[in-house]
C-alpha cells in the first residue's frame, strides 16, 4: 500500500510517498480501507516535532480518517467488515489502509460523504469539549465565536445553536461568513 511518511522533522515538503505493508488488525482493532483523511493543524505540528507527542519515525501523519472496515481483530463486536466508519488515530491516517482501536471508530450514516466524516471528529469533538466541558454553555446564554469561518469555529456555531445559545459568529471578513 502507499503511505505518506515523515522521515525527519520538517514541513509538508519533507513528506514522502512510500510503499508499506498492509497492516493486520490486532485484538480490539479494525482495519479500514481509507477513503478520506482529515488534515488538521496538529498534523503540521507533529511532523515538525512541535506537538505534545512525537511518534517514532518513520510515521504517517493523519489523525482522523473515514472509510470502510475490511477486517476486524479478535474481540471486536461493535464494527463489522463492510461498515462505513470514521476514526480517530492520533497519527497514521495518510495511508491506503490503517488499523484503529474499534472503540475509537464511529459508524457513519450512508448519507454522510467520506470527506465530511474524515473532517468531523476532531473539529466537532474540539468544539463540543470547549462548549460543554470547559465553558458549561447553557441554553439562552450568548456565545461569541471568533474565527467562525474555520472548521472548529463552524462546528462551534452549529453546536452552540443546537445547545440553545444565542450565537454571534465573527470572522476576518464578511466573505468568510
Amino acid at each position: 500500500m502507499i503511505s505518506v511518511l515523515s522521515l525527519e522533522p520538517g514541513g509538508p515538503e519533507s513528506l514522502v510517498l512510500a510503499e508499506r505493508p498492509v497492516p493486520s488488525p490486532g485484538a480490539g482493532q479494525v482495519r479500514i480501507r481509507v477513503h478520506a483523511i482529515g488534515v488538521n493543524y496538529p498534523d503540521l505540528l507533529i511532523i515538525e516535532d512541535r506537538y505534545q507527542f512525537k511518534p517514532a519515525r518513520p510515521f504517517s501523519p493523519g489523525a482522523e480518517v473515514s472509510g470502510i472496515v475490511d477486517a476486524v481483530g479478535q474481540g471486536v463486536d461493535n464494527v463489522r467488515p463492510g461498515q462505513r466508519v470514521m476514526a480517530m488515530l492520533g497519527w497514521g491516517g495518510m495511508a491506503e489502509y490503517v488499523c484503529a482501536e474499534a472503540q475509537r471508530c464511529s459508524l457513519m450514516p450512508d448519507s454522510m460523504p467520506f470527506e465530511d466524516g474524515a473532517a468531523f471528529l476532531m473539529t466537532y469533538g474540539t468544539s463540543y469539549h470547549a462548549l460543554n466541558d470547559r465553558a458549561g454553555l447553557r441554553p439562552e446564554e450568548t456565545l461569541l465565536v471568533l474565527g467562525a469561518a474555520g472548521g472548529v469555529g463552524l462546528a462551534a456555531v452549529e453546536l452552540g445553536k443546537a445547545m440553545g445559545a444565542r450565537v454571534i459568529a465573527a470572522a476576518s471578513s464578511e466573505d468568510k461568513l
